[in-house]
C-alpha cells in the first residue's frame, strides 16, 4: 500500500533543500515532486522546467495532479494544495512504499520548516471573506445612491425613507466586515513505532552420526571325518549301491532397519514484555570551603619558630608550610574533632606524599603545634 507525504513551504530554498536531502537519503527521483508557483499566479512542477504562456493550462495541470494524488474522496485536500501552489507556495510531495519509509521522509522534511497548511487555509479564508464583504458593501452603496436619486425625483418623503434604508444597509455592511482571528494551540502527541531489534533464524539440517550395535549370529558348519574300521560286512544287499547324502550349512546375518521417530520439538515464538530502564550517571558540583584567617597567625608561628628552631640554621620560610599544614588539617572535615594520636599516621602519609623530600620527623613538632593551635 502506497503512502503519500505532502509538505508546503513559503520559499523555494527550503523546499529545494528538503527535496535534495530526500534524494540524498535514497528516495527515487520519480517518487519526489516539487510543485511551485510564482507571484504572477502561474504554477509548475520541479523536474519539468517548461513554462507555458497559458496560465489556465498550468493551473489545470496542477489541479489534475492533486486530484489524482488524493482521489475523489479528498477533493477538499486537492483544492487546498492547488490553492497553495497558485498563491505562490511550494508543495513537496513524496510517494513511499510503506509507512516506515514515509515516517523517515517526514523526519527529513520537518527539519526544513514546512508551514502549517491548516493555519494558512484559515488566513486565506479570512482574506477571501473580507474581499467578498467589501465588494458587497460597494454594490450596496451604489444601489442605495441610485435609489436615493430616483426617490429625489419622486418626492422628499420617499427620499428620506430611502436614505434611512441606505444608512441601515451601510451599517450592516460595516458589521459584516468584522474579521475573526483564530486562536491556534498546538497539541503534543507522543506515539510509538516498531523498529527491528533483532530476531532468531532457525535452521534444520540432517546430521549423520555413527551408531554401533552388537547382535549374536548363529552359523552351522558341516564336519566330515574318516575312521579306519576292520570288521566283516553284514549281509546287506545294498552295500554296493550308489548313494548320496547332502547336509546344508546355514548362518545368520544382520538385517538393518531404520525408523524415524520425533524426539524433540523446537518451538519458535515471540513474547512481549514491558520493561523500565533506569539511567545512572554522575553529576559534578563544586564545594566552597571558607577558611577563617586569624590576623596574628603569622606572628604567632614566627614567635614559636624563634623560640625553638632559629638556632637550627633553617629559615622561618622552611617551617611556615608545616605550621599552615597542621592548622588546615585540624579544620578539615576529615580530621575535625579528632585527637592527635589518632590522626598522626594519616597526616604523616599525606605530608610525605604531598611534600617529597621533606622529612616528617623534622617538621612533626611544627605541624603538631599548628594542629593544637586550632584545636585548643
Amino acid at each position: 500500500m502506497q503512502h503519500t507525504l505532502v509538505a508546503v513551504f513559503d520559499n523555494r530554498g527550503d523546499a529545494q533543500n528538503a527535496m535534495d536531502e530526500l534524494l540524498g537519503a535514497g528516495f527515487g527521483r520519480g517518487e519526489v515532486r516539487l510543485s511551485e508557483g510564482d507571484p504572477a499566479g502561474s504554477a509548475g512542477a520541479a523536474g519539468t522546467s517548461t513554462r507555458a504562456e497559458d496560465d489556465g493550462s498550468i493551473t489545470a495541470s496542477i489541479k489534475h495532479f492533486f486530484s489524482d494524488l488524493f482521489g475523489s474522496a479528498e477533493r477538499d485536500s486537492a483544492r487546498l494544495y492547488s490553492d497553495a501552489v497558485t498563491r505562490g507556495h511550494y508543495v513537496l510531495t513524496l510517494i513511499a512504499a510503506d509507512e516506515p519509509e514515509v515516517e523517515r521522509a517526514a523526519d527529513i522534511v520537518e527539519r526544513h520548516g514546512p508551514v502549517d497548511i491548516d493555519e494558512q487555509a484559515a488566513q486565506w479564508a479570512g482574506g477571501r471573506a473580507g474581499f467578498d464583504t467589501a465588494r458587497s458593501s460597494a454594490q450596496s452603496q451604489a444601489g442605495t445612491q441610485q435609489q436615493s436619486m430616483q426617490s429625489g425625483a419622486q418626492g422628499s418623503a420617499q427620499s428620506a425613507g430611502t436614505q434611512s434604508a441606505g444608512a441601515q444597509q451601510g451599517a450592516a455592511a460595516q458589521d459584516s466586515q468584522q474579521r475573526a482571528i483564530p486562536v491556534v494551540q498546538e497539541e503534543l502527541k507522543v506515539g510509538k513505532r516498531e523498529v527491528q531489534r533483532g530476531g532468531v533464524r532457525v535452521y534444520s539440517r540432517v546430521v549423520e552420526t555413527p551408531v554401533n550395535e552388537s547382535v549374536g549370529l548363529r552359523e552351522e558348519h558341516v564336519n566330515v571325518q574318516r575312521r579306519v574300521v576292520d570288521e566283516p560286512l553284514a549281509a546287506d544287499a545294498a552295500a554296493f549301491q550308489e548313494t548320496s547324502i547332502e547336509l546344508r550349512e546355514t548362518a545368520e546375518e544382520p538385517v538393518i532397519e531404520k525408523t524415524a521417530r520425533v524426539v524433540e520439538q523446537v518451538i519458535v515464538g515471540k513474547e512481549v514484555t514491558q520493561r523500565e530502564e533506569k539511567v545512572s550517571d554522575t553529576v559534578r558540583r563544586t564545594e566552597v570551603e571558607v577558611e577563617q584567617l586569624r590576623g596574628d597567625d603569622d606572628a604567632y608561628y614566627r614567635g614559636h619558630w624563634n623560640a625553638n628552631y632559629a638556632n637550627t640554621g633553617d629559615s622561618y620560610d622552611d617551617y611556615a608550610p608545616a605550621y599552615r599544614y597542621g592548622s588546615s588539617m585540624a579544620r578539615s572535615d576529615q580530621y575535625r574533632g579528632r585527637q592527635w594520636d589518632t590522626v598522626e599516621g594519616g597526616l604523616r602519609s599525606d605530608w610525605e606524599r604531598s611534600n617529597p623530600g621533606s622529612a616528617w620527623d623534622k617538621f612533626k613538632a611544627a605541624i603538631r603545634h599548628g594542629w593544637e593551635r586550632m584545636t585548643s
